[in-house]
């Protein structure tokens, strides 16, 4: 796709190319990917207290240092694996969240179903469209990403809180919360069929 000049984006996605290609090309898309869904939960828990723009600088060096999301391979890792991301200088390096993530990998091998089913039954299967006008008016949390939070804790998952569940929401197009005036808002209301 690439990042277009003079649209109307969602004023966060229009500081930088690396924020707008991903508020352009990514950001509230609907997505089905196991992996990809991983993948996000990952970003999410290690934003944790950062900011967004220094997960997404580091996204190439995670997807080397975790296996490119292989939830299989991760699941796996043991302590030799933990030493050798805590010395990792291309991810953040927090043992409380490399560890979470390698606990995480295993929780979703233990679902009974995919964790696209998971987590898209929070939303009834479809996007929600929230239709917001500005951006103060988009919550960090809500009933929905409570209930997320809350059912992922108890199968074992770390670093889901409530904030981080609607972030992962928002970035995986659960929820769409592109203001209306956003270019991308109408075409993230579009659910594609799953993968």
């Amino acid at each position: 796709m690439g990042v277009q000049a003079g649209l109307i984006r969602c004023p966060w996605g229009d500081g930088n190319d690396v924020m707008r290609r991903y508020h352009d090309e990514e950001w509230g898309v609907p997505c089905h990917d196991d992996r990809t869904l991983f993948e996000f939960m990952v970003l999410e828990g290690a934003q944790a207290g950062l900011s967004w723009q220094t997960v997404l600088n580091k996204r190439a060096a995670y997807r080397r240092a975790f296996a490119d999301y292989s939830v299989s391979q991760i699941a796996a890792f043991g302590d030799d694996d933990v030493a050798r991301l805590m010395a990792d200088a291309g991810i953040i390096r927090n043992r409380a969240k490399v560890t979470a993530t390698i606990g995480n990998a295993r929780a979703v091998l233990e679902l009974e179903r995919s964790l696209d089913q998971l987590l898209w039954d929070f939303v009834g299967g479809a996007p929600v469209a929230n239709g917001w006008p500005e951006m103060d008016q988009v919550p960090e949390t809500t009933p929905v990403s409570d209930a997320m939070s809350k059912a992922l804790k108890k199968r074992g998952f770390r670093f889901v809180g409530s904030t981080i569940c609607y972030s992962l929401m928002q970035a995986c197009g659960l929820v769409n919360d592109h203001l209306v005036r956003c270019y991308r808002f109408k075409a993230c209301c579009i659910s594609p069929e799953r993968q």
